[in-house]
């Protein structure tokens, strides 16, 4: 297969849409909806697409990679369009969730991170879905099925492979891997009543039900509250090395380069 190499005036359009989101000097926190807007054209985060974000953003393709590789959610490797998740962590595994991933691993002819050889669907493993009190579970494109034992993980794929979307125990109805792609990148989802579909489980409704009764809520916050720009602090009589990194422009912890480095790099 080869790799994707161009991208359409549309994703264009929206990675100039998802930079503006962001004030001056820290366009660079774009990085991760720009990551998820490659996905959505790619179907994964392409060679192309580390070049692609480096170049908007004035990056290093070596400090885009890092942060994609980082991050299970950035796929380097293309993706099916149903990413199956079957949760394998403690709970989930002892409570059916190894033995689901096995079933599917046999019925697909896959392991973890590969795809069907139809491209469809795309099977991995994850050490957790943040749903143990739906254990054992399963996603589709980061959809839940709650409580899912092998046999019906199998009917849930069996009628995926025939074309059809299988609605999840929560939220909306399925949709493909580059259109959740889409979504991530913090573009809406523009079916109709979509967002409507599939309320919370009585499991999450517990919860807040009981902090309701007992008066828990979180501390209030002014999202209006301006950023406090940091202050170095200063030891008396200590002066830091002209080799020593500075603040980065953006405020981002590994910092700028020396500025010995940078006329070396020159």
């Amino acid at each position: 297969m080869t790799a994707p190499t161009e991208f359409s005036e549309e994703t264009r359009t929206r990675a100039k849409e998802i930079i503006a989101r962001y004030p001056e000097g820290r366009e660079r926190s774009a990085l991760l909806p720009l990551l998820h807007l490659v996905q959505a054209e790619h179907g994964y985060v392409s060679p192309a697409g580390i070049a692609f974000c480096a170049d908007l953003l004035g990056l290093t393709q070596a400090q885009v990679a890092a942060v994609a590789s980082f991050y299970t959610m950035y796929k380097r490797r293309p993706t099916g369009d149903w990413l199956v998740s079957v949760c394998t962590n403690t709970m989930c595994g002892v409570q059916g969730g190894d033995r689901t991933f096995q079933a599917l691993r046999e019925y697909l002819g896959v392991g973890h991170e590969e795809t069907t050889e139809d491209g469809k669907v795309t099977l991995e493993h994850a050490e957790c879905l943040a749903a143990c009190d739906y254990a054992p579970v399963m996603t589709v494109n980061y959809e839940f099925f709650d409580r899912v034992q092998a046999e019906e993980a199998l009917r849930i794929v069996r009628e995926l492979r025939q074309g059809g979307r299988p609605q999840p125990s929560r939220g909306p109805r399925l949709c493909t891997f580059k259109e959740i792609s889409l979504q991530l990148a913090g573009f809406p989802d523009e079916r109709e009543e979509a967002l409507g579909e599939g309320g919370p489980g009585e499991a999450t409704l517990a919860g807040a039900r009981l902090a309701q009764q007992y008066g828990i809520s979180v501390a209030g916050f002014d999202p209006e509250t301006p950023i406090k720009e940091p202050v170095a602090e200063e030891v008396p009589g200590h002066k830091a090395p002209e080799t020593a990194p500075k603040p980065a422009a953006d405020r981002k912890p590994a910092g700028e380069p020396p500025e010995a480095d940078k006329r070396s790099a020159r």
